[in-house]
């Protein structure tokens, strides 16, 4: 195969390849780049020796994004601006979800409960049907072992009542119960409703940040409800949230919360006036 043989072959993979590794990733950027990394090592490797092409860009691509997961440090940037906000139906029917093909707010937090490998086994089987000997050569480990982490994966996103394995109105009582717990300044209240392990990224003008720890999240909602004059239920991409806003009406945040066995397991946040004043907020 010469080498315009080999770019035509690869960009006819390409989008695939790109679908893989921005369900991984959580990131169409991140996504790009893993996928240019394996093309350069598809050119220098060249096509001697490869069976099957395809199935060789897709375990090296995985490879690239198990590094990338592994040595990641922050989770990837949330677009706020690409993500729906509505206002909360109340006692509406529950609505399901799964992993959707787009890279959506309540993917990233689901994955972002997973190992790496749990991350990998599960999209790669479970969304892309890869089999489990295909999986454990990527992953390093054994066919069993593969499966028995896509089986753990599984258990994990079906226990989180953020992608709807609970109910929505379950979720609402549980946040319901935070929002008024840090209200009253009921730091106990707080904690009972927090995972003990919970984590609260924030998205603010000075940057991100992240928190962990019932104590200490608790603390900080305590801090913060007290700044604020009202709030309002909403759903972001069919998860439980609120718009907390001043006494002049301005929103002063968006707050996202993720479920989990009737405790708040991840709290995202966007305290960006400049962002927020950008986004189709409902009132």
């Amino acid at each position: 195969m010469n080498g315009d043989e080999l770019v035509q072959v690869f960009e006819g993979q390409r989008p695939r390849l790109v679908t893989v590794a921005r369900r991984l990733l959580g990131s169409t950027v991140d996504a790009e780049d893993a996928v240019q990394e394996a093309w350069l090592r598809l050119e220098r490797h060249g096509a001697a020796g490869i069976d099957n092409l395809a199935g060789w860009l897709t375990t090296v691509t995985s490879r690239i994004c198990l590094d990338h997961l592994r040595s990641r440090t922050a989770r990837p940037t949330i677009r706020w601006e690409d993500i729906p906000v509505l206002a909360d139906p109340g006692n509406g029917p529950d609505e399901t979800a799964e992993l959707a093909d787009s890279v959506g707010l309540a993917l990233m937090v689901v994955l972002d409960m997973l190992t790496p490998t749990e991350q990998l086994a599960l999209v790669l089987h479970d969304v892309f049907g890869l089999r489990f000997d295909e999986i454990a050569d990527i992953i390093g480990k054994s066919r069993d072992a593969a499966k028995m982490t896509a089986s753990r994966a599984r258990r994990k996103v079906r226990g989180a009542d953020a992608v709807g394995a609970g109910g929505r109105r379950a979720d609402r009582r549980v946040v319901d119960a935070f929002l008024t717990a840090a209200r009253i300044g009921d730091l106990a209240g707080l904690v009972a409703v927090l995972d003990p392990d919970v984590v609260l990224h924030s998205d603010t003008p000075g940057g991100h940040f992240v928190m962990n720890g019932a104590p200490q999240i608790a603390g900080r909602a305590a801090a913060f409800a007290a700044t604020s004059a009202t709030t309002l239920p909403v759903q972001v991409d069919g998860l439980c949230g609120v718009v907390s806003r001043a006494a002049n009406g301005s929103a002063m945040s968006l707050l996202v919360f993720a479920v989990q066995d009737k405790r708040i397991v991840r709290i995202l946040t966007l305290a960006d006036p400049a962002r927020l004043a950008s986004l189709d907020l409902p009132s």
